[in-house]
C-alpha cells in the first residue's frame, strides 16, 4: 500500500514538473512572455523595418530613388554680391525645375568694396581693368550632363563683374546653351553677354536679358517661354 501511495506522488510530481516545462521559452525574467510575429520574424517592441544600426532601409532606398528621378539637365549659375541676383536666380531654378549653383567669392565683397562713388573701391579697381580675375571660393562646379545654363549677375560699371570672366574662362561649355540674365537699378546688360562668350569660346549663347530685384515669376515664365 505504501509503495503504490508513493508511486502516485511521484508520478503527480513528474506530471507538475512536465507541465512547468512546456511553458513559453521565451519568458523574459520577469516572467513576461515575449511575442513573436509571425509574418516578419521579429519580436514585439522591435522597430520593424530598421536595422540594428538604426537606419530605416526602405526610406533610404527611397531617398536614393527620389534623387535619381530629380536628375535634370538645366542648371542656374549666378553671382550675388548683395542677394538681389540670388532672388532672381531662385526663382528661375524653381520655373524651370533647375539645378542651382552659387559662385563664391574667394574674399567676399563689403559694402565699401561695392562702393562705386570711391574710384579706390575693389570694385572699381576690379571694372577699370579688364584683365583681372577675381579667385572663386567653394566647390568646383560640374557641368557634365547639363545642356542649358543660365548665368546670373549684377551690372557693375555696365558689365558684368570680373568674376564672371573667370568662371567662363575655367569651365568648357560645348554643348551646352547658355543664358545670361542679369539685375540692376537702370543699366542694361549692354556688352556682357558678348564679353562672355568671347572668354568662354563655347557653347551657344542667346542674347541676355536685365531684370529689377522685384521682378514677378509671370514675368520671368513668359521670358522662359519666349527663350529660343
Amino acid at each position: 500500500m505504501k509503495r503504490l501511495l508513493l508511486f502516485v506522488v511521484a508520478m503527480a510530481v513528474l506530471l507538475a514538473t512536465l507541465a512547468a516545462c512546456g511553458g513559453n521559452p521565451k519568458a523574459g525574467k520577469s516572467g513576461e512572455s515575449i511575442k513573436t510575429d509571425t509574418k516578419t520574424g521579429t519580436e514585439s517592441g522591435e522597430k520593424k523595418g530598421q536595422d540594428a544600426g538604426g537606419e530605416t532601409p526602405d526610406e533610404s532606398s527611397a531617398g536614393e530613388s527620389r534623387g535619381s528621378a530629380e536628375k535634370t539637365d538645366v542648371l542656374v549659375v549666378y553671382f550675388s554680391a548683395t542677394g538681389t541676383t540670388k532672388g532672381v536666380a531662385e526663382m528661375i531654378a524653381s520655373i524651370t525645375g533647375a539645378d542651382l549653383y552659387e559662385i563664391k567669392a574667394a574674399k567676399p565683397y563689403s559694402s565699401d568694396d561695392l562702393n562705386y562713388n570711391n574710384s579706390a573701391s575693389r570694385a572699381t579697381k576690379e571694372q577699370n581693368d579688364k584683365k583681372v580675375r577675381p579667385e572663386i571660393g567653394g566647390e568646383d562646379l560640374s557641368l557634365e550632363g547639363y545642356k542649358t545654363v543660365y548665368l546670373g549677375f549684377p551690372i557693375w560699371w555696365g558689365e558684368e563683374p570680373r568674376i564672371l570672366d573667370t568662371f567662363v574662362e575655367k569651365y568648357n561649355f560645348d554643348g551646352i546653351t547658355v543664358i545670361p540674365f542679369c539685375t540692376s537699378g537702370s543699366s542694361g546688360i549692354g556688352r556682357s553677354g558678348s564679353n562672355m562668350e568671347t572668354l568662354a569660346g563655347s557653347g551657344k549663347w542667346l542674347d541676355g536679358k536685365r531684370f529689377s530685384g522685384s521682378v514677378s515669376e509671370a514675368e520671368l515664365r513668359a521670358w522662359i517661354d519666349g527663350l529660343e
